[in-house]
């Protein structure tokens, strides 16, 4: 099949190759526009745009995807489809309308639940059990069109948004294999959604990574783990700066402490919460690398009673 393919970052690279692999005719990629990047502001190619040109296919980066121009170009590929993967823009209806078989993107959530930037994060971070891959016939709106295919998987009990990521973006790739052939065969019939009481996974900030020590220590357990590797979880001892990267909810429920206590420092950095303890096992002091808590303890001059603060 003739393959136009939009995406941007890691997530969207796994599956244009697929689709090159399956033998696949890709015959434009569509990504962001590049970025400056680090103290020298070098230039920066998307994952996507990287994997494009590796593979010797075109690239455009349209700034505004409302333009006539870019309609025009579009069309004269002469693409049965569009696909789409965390491209990160809004198509629209002239667009939508250019292929045969339409435009579908591949969307890591089980839709209706977790429209929006980040579904693979919220999903750990509520504490879901199963999640998946939807491939959805897009439409107008956002992540609302109908499904033609879902891929499930169980997350484990120690998923991380990092974890989590490699899998979907894995199961996405076999995905849009999988429904290409369907729409070549005719075998999919596209579902209509049903309305979520799921909220929309917006995206990620730093800002969410403070730790509130007044929640409970399964929800912070939770976003720990969902917030892993971007942006962590941090909060403030002693003025500085601690990213908490692995943590485990003690069963004994913690004391009548204030939230952010340091309850003990043995085994770990035990931390009450507005209900419970945390345990944390791995963290990262500022400046430094990631590293067990007890290792850290060995040499910091830290005393239960001692509390996290949520600025320096």
């Amino acid at each position: 099949m003739k393959i136009i393919y939009m995406g941007t970052p890691d997530f969207a690279v796994g599956p244009l190759k697929a689709l090159i692999g399956a033998g696949h005719d890709v015959v434009c990629v569509l990504t962001r526009a590049d970025k400056p990047k680090g103290r020298g502001h070098a230039v920066q190619f998307s994952p996507v745009k990287e994997a494009a040109l590796e593979a010797g296919i075109p690239v455009l980066q349209p700034v505004r995807m409302k333009d006539p121009e870019l309609w025009k170009t579009l069309e004269d590929y002469g693409a049965d489809l569009f696909v789409v993967a965390a491209y990160g823009r809004i198509l629209p209806k002239e667009i939508l309308s250019i292929p045969k078989y339409g435009c579908v993107n591949i969307h890591a959530s089980l839709l209706p639940d977790y429209r929006g930037a980040a579904p693979i994060q919220w999903a750990v971070i509520d504490g879901r059990k199963e999640s998946g891959v939807t491939t959805m016939l897009m439409n107008e709106g956002l992540d609302t069109g109908d499904i033609l295919r879902q891929y499930r998987i169980t997350l484990a009990d120690d998923e991380t948004g990092g974890s989590l990521f490699d899998k979907l973006a894995a199961l996405g790739s076999e995905a849009i294999l999988d429904t290409v052939k369907g729409l070549e065969d005719g075998s999919i019939v596209p579902v209509k959604q049903e309305e979520t009481t799921t909220p929309y996974a917006a995206m990620l900030t730093k800002e969410m990574g403070l730790a509130d020590w007044s929640k409970d220590a399964e929800t912070l357990e939770r976003l720990i783990r969902g917030l892993d590797p971007w942006p962590g979880v941090y909060s403030y001892l002693d003025g500085k700066m601690l990213k908490l990267w692995k943590a485990e909810v003690l069963p004994e429920g913690g004391s009548d402490a204030a939230p952010g206590t340091i309850l003990s420092v043995k085994n770990g950095l035990a931390v009450q919460t507005g209900k419970g303890a945390l345990l944390v096992t791995e963290l990262q002091p500022e400046g430094k690398k990631r590293m067990a808590a007890d290792a850290w303890l060995r040499g910091a001059r830290v005393s239960p009673g001692d509390c996290f603060h949520s600025e320096r």
